[in-house]
């Protein structure tokens, strides 16, 4: 892959609402970005298609051909430009989905998500594990990860949670928008006061198959309770810090506190109204809210997760795939150091993960696949 950064972005950066970066910030963010995959932890590109007016669920359609300029935050050409080095692709479900059939449809989202990935071999390929993610970049190609957006996906199954897996899905959060039978979300009525008995197996088998837990969404009463539990690194796939705005969907300062104890990873993400309470969100903001992350839990627990194509607008001066490298640039302009850039690129994400596996295969040893069900451990279904 061309990892050589246009004129165009350069004059977005010159351009963005925040000072001026310098040539040499710029030049700081790209080196970067050639040696570090950067990992963003949230795009819903399958979504979007899914959801198309032009042709709702066809990766084939003309509009939808990644090799041409796409309707979407995202095609091939933006992908290169923005210095992509590894993407979880989200096969999100909205919780309504419940009523039709929810592993159905999760099924048909990961489906749409690998056919993505199979329609351009020449610039993806599945990664399965850390080492793939090396591996794909040092090839010049984007890894591709599958995360699922909720875990109403599993119909309060164990079993298809291993099944979900087994498909290459490497992490789950654990609530979208709606609380489920076994844990509270954030936009919703608490009413297990954050994880039931089930919802702390579900955290375990998780574990205990290596998939990353995903706290975006919840609750801090299930933050609190998955981090209680948690044996392996947890991480939020696009969340942003309540200190800096108080919206449900951000990570208190009191959880931010915990992350070093467990190793976990906040990818900050790009939502305008998670990050400030203005009309308009900046590059600028965002950029505060990883320093926030920064100041209370460390430089080894923050990374991104944009959510492109799951918004409808986007912070100035960041408005697509292409974008990144301004980022990166503006955190140089105020200090940041090649090291620790590398670490909100991906190291963070990539050692969460990777530590996240060497807890999988001592469990593994250890105890065999749960069978419980939600009966045995919650006494029967929450009403």
């Amino acid at each position: 892959m061309n990892r050589i950064v246009g004129p165009l972005l350069i004059l977005s950066v010159l351009a963005a609402p925040v000072a001026a970066q310098s040539a040499s910030d710029f030049e700081k963010a790209r080196r970067v970005l050639e040696s570090t995959p950067l990992i963003d932890g949230h795009n819903d590109l399958p979504w979007a298609i899914r959801q198309s007016a032009d042709a709702p669920h066809d990766v084939h359609a003309p509009l939808h051909d990644l090799r041409g300029r796409t309707p979407f935050h995202t095609d091939l050409a933006r992908l290169r430009e923005g210095m992509v080095g590894a993407q979880f692709w989200s096969v999100y479900i909205p919780h309504e989905a419940v009523q039709d059939g929810a592993a159905m449809t999760q099924l048909e989202q990961i489906d749409i998500a690998l056919e993505v990935i199979r329609t351009y071999p020449d610039v993806f390929e599945l990664a399965l594990d850390a080492s793939d993610v090396n591996r794909i970049f040092g090839a010049g190609r984007i890894g591709s990860m599958l995360g699922m957006e909720g875990g109403h996906a599993i119909e309060n199954s164990l079993g298809a949670l291993r099944g979900f897996y087994a498909m290459g899905v490497r992490y789950m959060t654990l609530t979208h928008n709606g609380t489920l039978d076994w844990a509270d979300a954030a936009n919703d009525e608490a009413r297990h006061g954050g994880l039931t008995e089930f919802g702390r197996e579900v955290v375990r088998e998780m574990n205990r198959m290596g998939m990353l837990v995903d706290l975006s969404h919840t609750s801090p009463e299930t933050m609190n309770d998955a981090l209680d539990v948690a044996e392996a690194p947890v991480i939020w796939s696009h969340a942003d810090a309540r200190g800096m705005h108080d919206h449900p969907r951000n990570v208190p300062d009191q959880v931010l506190r915990r992350l070093p104890d467990n190793g976990g990873v906040v990818m900050i993400t790009f939502v305008p109204g998670f990050l400030t309470a203005n009309d308009e969100a900046t590059l600028a903001d965002v950029a505060d809210h990883i320093e926030h992350v920064v100041e209370l839990a460390g430089v080894d627990h923050v990374g991104i997760g944009s959510d492109f194509d799951g918004i409808t607008s986007t912070p100035i001066g960041l408005e697509d795939v292409s974008t990144y490298p301004a980022l990166f640039a503006e955190l140089s302009r105020r200090g940041w150091s090649e090291d620790d850039l590398a670490k909100l690129a991906g190291e963070n994400v990539l050692r969460a993960w990777q530590e996240a596996e060497a807890v999988a295969r001592r469990l593994q040893r250890e105890r065999a696949p749960s069978t419980a069900t939600i009966q045995q451990l919650d006494g029967g279904l929450s009403q």
